[in-house]
């Protein structure tokens, strides 16, 4: 556990009540302020309550994984490798999206990948048993076996609404292979990890044996170990990236430093306000957007089978906080760490 600061802390009474209440073993934080990172643990990997969360215990990020892809993507974009509203069947060379009625009126972009708008199905996916064969990247985007999920398809016109999809992500990730002849971990490193200096992160999938003894166990919200302590998810850039909070504060920190105009080693600072700026529903490219001017707020949760987390930062004030809690949780418990976290601060729309 960690050891309590030298003040009363609301943060620390209410995430210690939150694990009791809800039978939460393990939380990590780290806190943003002013790009400084606060990481504060407590708990234990798992249930026997043996070795204790240290602020490089991995989590799995779940869907926090799509921000962190997209920032290597528009890097590409500023490389000219790929083009954010060209048609993505002109990148894709191991497989296509087909084509239907609906991309005869608009095209699949990734643009419209990035904000949830390009009209392709799959909202999640459930991962693989570490036993389980695991299908390759086109086998999931046709939804053939060992796939278990269903076939990624336009079924709306892209572009006319906000919908979310992890689907999306995986056409992404074939994209970015694609162009760049390497594997996806591989890019992730070179692109934006070590760049960013997120050095407890890997997008490898299974995890690793050398990493593995640093990974916490995860738990259904029913209190049930997951099978083999995680799942498997070859769907990297949806669903696949192990970290800390410590390194997505990085990451976060690098987005607010990118905006101010400080150098940022991944994307330059026209890029970044794109990111930034709405395209559809909520989202920008990449990150899901709330508020205005100094409380601009970007954000992104994430739930993989026994991991819920949650990364959210203020644009311009440079604010911000990374939760990651070993167990799935429904009651809320996430969100009520995180308004402590906004009262203990004082941040701009604290409630």
């Amino acid at each position: 556990m960690r050891i309590p600061p030298p003040f009363d802390s609301t943060v620390d009474t209410i995430v210690t009540t939150e694990m009791k209440n809800h039978g939460i073993h393990g939380v990590s934080i780290a806190i943003i302020e002013n790009g400084a990172i606060d990481a504060r643990t407590y708990g234990f990997t798992d249930k026997s309550g043996t070795s204790p969360i240290t602020p490089s215990t991995l989590f799995q990020a779940g869907s926090i994984s799509k921000p962190v892809a997209a920032l290597s993507a528009l890097r590409l974009v500023q490389a000219e490798k790929l083009s954010l509203d060209e048609n993505v069947n002109q990148t894709l060379k191991q497989t296509e999206v087909p084509e239907n009625e609906f991309t005869g009126v608009e095209k699949v972009t990734l643009r419209r990948i990035l904000s949830h708008s390009a009209g392709l199905t799959v909202h999640g996916f459930p991962g693989y048993d570490a036993n389980a064969q695991l299908p390759t990247l086109p086998q999931i985007m046709e939804g053939s076996k060992p796939a278990n999920t269903a076939a990624i398809r336009v079924d709306v016109i892209p572009g006319s609404i906000w919908r979310y999809s992890g689907g999306g992500y995986t056409v992404m990730q074939q994209m970015m292979i694609d162009v760049t002849g390497k594997t996806f971990p591989q890019l992730m490193q070179e692109t934006v990890l070590l760049p960013l200096q997120m050095t407890n992160s890997t997008y490898e999938q299974p995890l690793p044996k050398e990493w593995a003894g640093s990974a916490a166990t995860g738990y259904y919200t029913s209190g049930k170990e997951v099978g083999h302590k995680w799942h498997v998810y070859p769907e990297m850039a949806a669903a696949g990236l192990w970290t800390t909070p410590s390194d997505l504060a990085r990451y976060a920190i690098s987005i607010q430093h990118a905006l101010s105009g400080i150098s940022n080693p991944v994307i330059s600072q026209s890029m970044t306000r794109q990111m930034l700026t709405v395209q559809k529903g909520n989202s920008g490219l990449g990150l899901a957007l709330d508020g205005s001017g100094k409380t601009l707020r970007f954000s992104h949760d994430g739930r993989d089978e026994g991991f819920d987390a949650l990364m959210m930062a203020y644009a311009e004030s440079g604010h911000g906080v990374v939760i990651m809690i070993n167990a799935n949780d429904d009651s809320g418990a996430v969100k009520r760490m995180l308004q402590a976290v906004q009262k203990e601060y004082h941040w701009p729309d604290a409630h």
